[in-house]
């Protein structure tokens, strides 16, 4: 076994040690793990180590890291070490030393300009608010939930095969590549893509919440191709940590930041509107309504912001109705929406998670603004490469 495969069995071994103690997280996880499997049973196995020894074990960890690129992923578990031995850094600090981000208080008027956008494109309706609005637009797109098991599945199974060949068209993807759909529930998310190995794939979408037909290209381009499935399918080859991706990481943020991208990189401009119009709502009778679907999902990325302040909220100590209230006036929840967006708050990582989000779309938003060529460029190295947000500044 050579230096490097040493470093690499110890760094798994952490990882799945921390994974273990970090129970209750809105994901279910914090890494995703396709090693081998008499590692994860040997963990499995033991008696838990103390917090005090995961720090100890991190240390060496980091200390013993081949490259840039390993180290930074063993300076996130040697912080989520520190946490669970009872350091608690503000989220600032601790972004900073685990995500490496600079992420702090935003101000309200980038949340202004969200919904002064989503003003221009949503239907005008006299009368109601905006939130009241975004909740018409959300519902007039919505497929009845009687047709959800029989025609999500083909669907997503037509937006992955259009998806994919815009992709292709960027970087060569494998011929025999597969990406199922599976339908889910109980679960806390909304969609998620797990690439599985090989060639195979598959995206997970929440069938006990409304499926709106409007994001069908934002959520499968998100997950499948060119986002989270494309990445890891091949950066698979790349070998190193690429088999347990720890998410509370630095890479994470790259990888959240192009899968609110991947909708623009796939369809520019109004393509993803066009395209779904044609195939998907004209056939179940939804005709246009002068909403502008771009416009819509580039405004709601900016308020994945509004998540970010209320996890400083709520790592302060405020209330729980001064949270849900926030989450409710500038992400425009529903109360229920906002009180459940605020319990999700308090699960294991959620505050690094949600911070992940938003500074990594607007860290790529500032990185992918270059004329097409370069911009195609790019978007090759964020599916190909080992890219850290520094390397993005």
């Amino acid at each position: 076994m050579t230096t490097t495969d040493t470093w690499l069995r110890a760094y798994t071994l952490l990882a799945l040690r921390i994974d273990r103690r970090l129970t209750g997280t809105a994901t279910g996880t914090v890494l995703i793990y396709r090693g081998p499997q008499e590692w994860r049973q040997a963990v499995a196995a033991e008696e838990p180590r103390p917090a005090g020894q995961l720090v100890e074990d991190a240390e060496a960890v980091v200390a013993g890291a081949p490259d840039r690129y390993a180290a930074a992923e063993a300076r996130a578990l040697r912080m989520a070490a520190r946490r669970l031995a009872g350091e608690n850094l503000p989220p600032g600090e601790y972004a900073r030393a685990a995500l490496g981000i600079q992420a702090g208080w935003l101000p309200e008027e980038v949340f202004e300009e969200a919904h002064a956008r989503l003003d221009a494109a949503l239907p005008p309706a006299p009368g109601r608010s905006l939130a009241e609005r975004l909740a018409g637009w959300q519902a007039a797109h919505v497929l009845p939930a009687d047709r959800v098991d029989a025609q999500v599945p083909d669907l997503v199974a037509r937006a992955v095969a259009e998806t994919r060949r815009r992709t292709a068209a960027i970087v060569p993807l494998p011929r025999n590549e597969n990406v199922g759909c599976r339908l889910v529930s109980g679960v806390g998310f909304r969609a998620a893509g797990a690439y599985t190995g090989g060639a195979e794939s598959v995206i997970h979408i929440n069938r006990d919440l409304p499926f709106n037909l409007a994001d069908l290209l934002y959520v499968v381009a998100h997950e499948g191709h060119p986002g989270h499935i494309a990445e890891s399918l091949l950066k698979d080859r790349l070998g190193g940590t690429q088999h347990a991706r720890f998410l509370l990481a630095p890479p994470f943020v790259v990888s959240e930041g192009l899968g609110l991208h991947a909708q623009e990189i796939a369809f520019p401009d109004d393509e993803a509107q066009r395209w779904l119009t044609d195939r998907v709502l004209a056939p179940r009778g939804i005709r246009p309504d002068g909403s502008d679907f771009a416009a819509v999902h580039r405004a709601q990325n900016a308020l994945f912001g509004v998540w970010a302040n209320a996890a400083f909220l709520a790592a302060e100590g405020r209330p729980a109705a001064e949270v849900a209230g926030y989450l409710a006036r500038w992400a425009l929840l529903s109360p229920a929406e906002a009180d459940a967006a605020r319990g999700s708050l308090a699960a294991t990582g959620m505050v690094l998670y949600v911070l992940g989000y938003f500074h990594g779309w607007r860290l790529l938003d500032s990185w992918l603004a270059v004329p097409e060529a370069e911009r195609r460029h790019r978007v090759r190295r964020l599916l190909t490469e080992r890219l850290l947000p520094e390397d993005l500044r």
